[in-house]
């Protein structure tokens, strides 16, 4: 897996200081997405093991308190995706407890695959949905159009 961008402390990217991982990989390719240098697999940087232990280090540091980990991109359900976001999202559960975790994703919650099934059944929060131009709003909290679901589990 790639990924673009790992912010350590970010405000914006659900409730609460968090930790933020923008992954590369998106099929949906969303007309109007802010995010278009994230499409391609194989653009940004490799997610390493060192990557990973810096999140979970991050994630754990009690000088700046962070509510949990956000993942978004790309698409963290991206099927190349779904083995190294899981083994991450596992991670987080084991060694970071309390900290929540939220996914944005392109596809719908009724159309995925076990795999990404497995994934989403771990976290707190899903965003689901493809970005719509013509249903933009930016007075949405935590989605750009109106079509999109958030999905509460476990908050």
């Amino acid at each position: 897996m790639n990924y673009h961008q790992y912010y350590p402390i970010d405000v914006v990217n659900g409730l609460g200081t968090r930790c933020t991982l923008f992954v590369s990989g998106c099929v949906h390719q969303c007309r109007g997405c802010y995010n278009q240098s994230t499409w391609s697999l194989d653009s940004g940087h490799p997610f390493t093991q060192a990557l990973e232990d810096q999140i979970i280090h991050d994630l754990n540091d009690t000088r700046i308190p962070r509510r949990g980990l956000s993942l978004s991109g790309g698409d963290p359900l991206h099927p190349q995706n779904v083995a190294s976001v899981l083994k991450l999202v596992k991670r987080v559960k084991s060694e970071c407890p309390g900290k929540d975790i939220w996914l944005w994703t392109g596809y719908l919650l009724a159309e995925l695959s076990a795999e990404q099934r497995e994934l989403v059944d771990l976290i707190d929060v899903l965003i689901d949905g493809k970005f719509e131009k013509e249903l933009a709003d930016p007075s949405l909290h935590w989605r750009g159009s109106s079509n999109q679901v958030i999905h509460h589990f476990k908050l």
